[in-house]
């Protein structure tokens, strides 16, 4: 070795060790594709519903295999599956066949405010509230205006406390939804009510809350969102709200009598702001049918969810019935009497009847008869 040449020693260094955790060591359903993500897609390609919805809150099942990094002071972790009584091989499954995300949200209610505002103007334009009866500008200041009251409720205090507790983004993605759908609308009705009042001098604007506090075609309504509210189940919650109340307490009101009675009473107005809570209350309900029927049919805990979601509507269709029949006063308080409660409830019972049918579900007397 000539005299002049250096020896460099040899360093020590950390050397590496595969544990299989690295990326590129597992291979997923497109793990050799392009278009790579972790989950299975519902059809040949995945939607942007997927894309944005699927796995961005992982669980120790899904991906987190380290387990939750957080816990509440009674030990428990994340999201817990013993937040409700109904049980599920795997919650992952259900995907909400309305594929909502961020930018479905700002179009579906773009859309409905675009169609609203273009209702009052013409009406406006039109001088159409000079047609109203005196009958009918009462049931729309007190009674119309108070299921603000009940979206809000709903909204705030029974969807957006469940959409924290459901075990996957998926589910808790469509409550969410659910729940900025209903505070919308209740912004709605209020929105209409302040127009109303600006057109017809007589209209009183805050008649509803006092309809809604102290009026007794009301109070049972009242009880019953109230009940939900109390409800820490987050999946009762949801059955108990989409499966029983709105067929038998919103849509009986909704579209059991005022889209059926407005037109009688010279007001196209008021049916095109209710029809967009009744458009919510069906987009709602699909994701209900979806998610129920998935548990119903569930392998392993089917039968045992099936009875609890029994135990539920023995529960519940009683306090909800109980909501409607109270509400029948405002069927009488209309000029032009065309609609009648009983067929208006009978209508509501039947869709309902509809809807446990597909869920697999025993219809009870209440609602067969």
């Amino acid at each position: 070795m000539p005299e002049d040449t250096t020896v460099t020693p040899e360093r020590s260094v950390p050397k590496p060790v595969f544990t299989d955790a690295e990326a590129g060591a597992k291979e997923f359903p497109s793990s050799r594709s392009r278009s790579y993500n972790y989950f299975q897609p519902r059809k040949r390609r995945a939607s942007v519903y997927e894309d944005v919805t699927v796995d961005v809150q992982p669980d120790p099942a899904r991906h987190l295999t380290q387990g939750w990094v957080y816990s509440f002071a009674d030990g428990s972790s994340g999201y817990p599956q013993e937040w409700t009584a109904l049980k599920s091989t795997d919650w992952h499954a259900f995907l909400d066949p309305n594929e909502e995300w961020e930018q479905s949200i700002y179009r579906n209610a773009s859309n409905t405010v675009r169609q609203i505002s273009q209702t009052l103007a013409n009406a406006k334009a039109a001088g159409a509230y000079d047609a109203w009866s005196r009958s009918w500008v009462k049931v729309v200041e007190r009674h119309v205006s108070a299921w603000a009251h009940v979206e809000h409720g709903l909204g705030m205090h029974v969807y957006t406390p469940a959409q924290r507790d459901a075990p996957t983004n998926m589910i808790n993605n469509a409550l969410a939804v659910g729940a900025v759908h209903k505070l919308r609308f209740a912004q709605d009705i209020i929105l209409y009510n302040l127009e109303v009042s600006e057109e017809i001098e007589e209209f009183d604007g805050s008649a509803h809350k006092d309809a809604w506090q102290n009026d007794p075609v009301w109070q049972g309504t009242r009880a019953n969102v109230e009940k939900l509210t109390g409800i820490r189940d987050w999946a009762q919650a949801f059955f108990a709200t989409a499966v029983v109340f709105e067929p038998l307490v919103g849509e009986l009101f909704r579209s059991g009598f005022v889209m059926q009675a407005a037109a009688l009473q010279g007001d196209f107005v008021t049916p095109t702001v209710m029809g967009c809570g009744e458009s919510d209350t069906a987009r709602e309900q699909r994701g209900a049918r979806v998610l129920f029927r998935m548990l119903a049919d569930d392998a392993e805990h089917g039968a045992a969810n099936k009875a609890q979601m029994q135990q539920w509507l023995d529960e519940w269709i009683p306090v909800s019935l109980e909501a409607a029949q109270q509400l029948q006063p405002i069927w009488s308080q209309v000029a032009e009497k065309h609609v009648r409660f009983d067929d208006s409830l009978s209508r509501s019972k039947s869709r309902m009847a509809d809807l446990l049918e597909d869920l697999t579900l025993d219809i009870p007397k209440e609602i067969r008869a």
